[in-house]
């Protein structure tokens, strides 16, 4: 992890104090980039104890569309109790529906992104085609004094990414992202980690990710996200037979929080270990082996069923979160 200390190193050196949302101050730095090898190992911060469990709970959080701090924290994920029922603005959004609601973050726009189209009512040719995509008609109106009719469907991004993989690794469109215009203001946050790109190799069976994330703080969000975003290439390679390769990790603003600088500094003076391993468990079927393509699995995966082997870590150290 001598990348993760490096970029450390240069918010510090190169960073400029700004002020935000949180009423804590920023070292930010515009545009930063981390690239890992997944094949050497796995992305985990050794400096200090990564929460582990609760990434990876996180991440299952994701992939099952939760919406609600309470699922969250029933697959060991306690992130998001304080956005859900501690901050003054979403207490007062009239989009929350009760205690633990988060609206529709992260998952909810991975695997049910609100789709809509609106066309004319003559156009029998583009009803009859969204209608052969999935979509339903919900509703008809007048538009600038023309019938139309109003189509919906909800897109399981995610999903879509595996099918593509598996049916046309050559495709250069094997994306999802979160960043939904329509629905951010009913969002406890809008998605800070928002594009997520496959990048398949059917020759060589290796698949990679790029990740672009708007907004980092890399204190606490740059050890999580690393983790959870390698987890879920190692998952997306099993079921679709790739190995998995590189890893790139592209960040907007790359921020320090002003009360996070002693624990970051403190791990500036510890020595990095070996990078460790990740474990699925045997239970998630490997098409390599199988030759089954079950994308079922992106539900029925577990927390327990990601571990760490031979991770080697120094002492634990905590900073509170900016909300």
């Amino acid at each position: 992890m001598k990348q993760y200390l490096s970029l450390i190193q240069s918010i510090l050196d190169h960073g400029s104090w700004q002020e935000n949302r949180t009423g804590i101050r920023t070292l930010s730095l515009p545009g930063a980039a981390l690239r890992f090898d997944l094949q050497q190992g796995f992305p985990a911060v050794t400096t200090k104890k990564l929460a582990f469990k609760s990434a990876v709970g996180e991440l299952v959080g994701f992939m099952r569309g939760a919406r609600s701090a309470a699922d969250f924290r029933a697959l060991g994920c306690k992130v998001w109790d304080q956005n859900a029922n501690e901050n003054a603005n979403w207490l007062a959004n009239p989009y929350r529906e009760g205690p633990d609601d988060l609206g529709p973050v992260y998952g909810v726009q991975w695997r049910r992104w609100p789709a809509y189209k609106l066309l004319p009512l003559a156009n029998d040719a583009q009803i009859r085609d969204a209608l052969g995509r999935g979509y339903a008609q919900v509703a008809q109106l007048d538009e600038n004094g023309a019938p139309h009719v109003l189509l919906y469907k909800a897109v399981d991004q995610l999903r879509q990414c595996l099918d593509t993989i598996h049916s046309n690794p050559q495709d250069r469109r094997i994306l999802f992202h979160g960043w939904n215009w329509a629905q951010i203001e009913e969002m406890a946050l809008p998605p800070c980690h928002l594009l997520y790109q496959f990048l398949p190799n059917a020759t060589t069976r290796e698949i990679s990710l790029c990740l672009y994330i708007r907004s980092n703080d890399v204190g606490l969000g740059t050890p999580f996200n690393l983790t959870e975003g390698a987890a879920l290439l190692h998952l997306v390679g099993r079921l679709t037979g790739y190995t998995p390769r590189w890893f790139s990790y592209f960040i907007g603003d790359a921020h320090i929080y002003e009360n996070h600088l002693p624990m970051l500094r403190e791990q500036l003076t510890r020595e990095p270990y070996e990078a460790p391993r990740l474990v699925l468990s045997d239970r998630i079927p490997d098409y390599a082996v199988t030759g089954r393509y079950e994308p079922q699995w992106l539900e029925q995966v577990e927390p327990t069923d990601f571990a760490l082997e031979g991770y080697q870590h120094h002492p634990a150290l905590t900073a509170p979160m900016a909300v």
